[in-house]
């Protein structure tokens, strides 16, 4: 299994309409992505998330599937409109076969 959690920091700018279209954006992918067995948009609870709010976590069947999802023409229309609204951001990618 493949884990790919993103945590988020978004600019004043990013409103409801924005968490709407995102997560619009995810429930495509949910119905789209090969092999995807969980892919979650919502807000970081964690009393330690160093000012990042926001986050998606997605676990994939393989490194494989995650890199057809990483080039995927949703994924990559995702991206390109949440970049400007982005603050900061940070990646963990987890392998559980590699581990």
């Amino acid at each position: 299994m493949f884990h790919h959690v993103v945590l988020m920091e978004f600019t004043p700018e990013a409103d409801q309409r924005f968490l709407d279209r995102v997560e619009a954006y995810a429930e495509q992918l949910r119905r789209s992505a090969p092999n995807l067995a969980r892919y979650v948009f919502g807000r970081n609870v964690a009393s330690r998330s160093n000012g990042l709010p926001w986050g998606i976590v997605s676990s994939f069947a393989s490194a494989a599937d995650h890199d057809a999802y990483q080039v995927s023409r949703t994924h990559q229309e995702m991206k390109a409109y949440m970049a400007p609204y982005i603050a900061r951001i940070v990646v963990c990618d987890v392998d559980e076969d590699r581990s």
